[in-house]
């Protein structure tokens, strides 16, 4: 057996890993869903709270903290740990197997919303404000920002949105 043998088995487990089936969001963005928001627990103000206060933080691809930059899901885990103690790892992929999945109608503040904004299921990951706003470290053109849900590529893009508060 030679020393790259075991090199086949990991490309397919690694294949396999990337393999999901295409999800179709179950409501279309409108600001109509907006409407008639609930109101957002305490927890789920402090973390929409916290996550504001990295607005303009710098984009790093894999950055876990606002000192060395963040991105979508360093954002997220870092807010989650830090507003509301309940710890998160992964990208965006994994956090999309976390809490519950909430309709566009049943957002609160504290919410998380996920994309496709690389041709693959859940690529991107924010945190929801309220009134058809979130709030993510979008690339590494940018940073940590505030977009429209209604906004025509993020609309196009969106793919679920789940929580993870009660």
């Amino acid at each position: 057996m030679t020393r790259f043998s075991f090199l086949l088995p990991l490309t397919f487990l690694v294949l396999a890993g990337c393999v999901s089936t295409p999800h179709t969001p179950t409501s279309t963005v409108t600001a109509e869903a907006f409407r008639h928001e609930a109101m957002a627990s305490p927890a789920g103000q402090e973390v929409a709270m916290y996550a504001l206060m990295l607005l303009r933080t710098g984009y790093r691809f894999g950055g876990k903290n606002p000192e060395a930059g963040l991105d979508c899901s360093g954002m997220v885990t870092y807010v989650y740990r830090e507003a509301a103690s309940i710890q998160l790892t992964g990208n965006a992929a994994s956090l999309a197997r976390e809490g519950r999945q909430v309709e566009l109608s049943g957002l609160r503040a504290g919410d998380l919303v996920f994309f496709n904004t690389l041709g693959r299921p859940f690529s991107h990951v924010g945190i929801y404000l309220g009134r058809g706003e979130f709030i993510h470290a979008p690339n590494s053109r940018g940073s940590v920002r505030i977009d429209k849900l209604t906004n025509q590529y993020y609309a196009k893009r969106f793919e679920m949105a789940r929580t993870l508060l009660d």
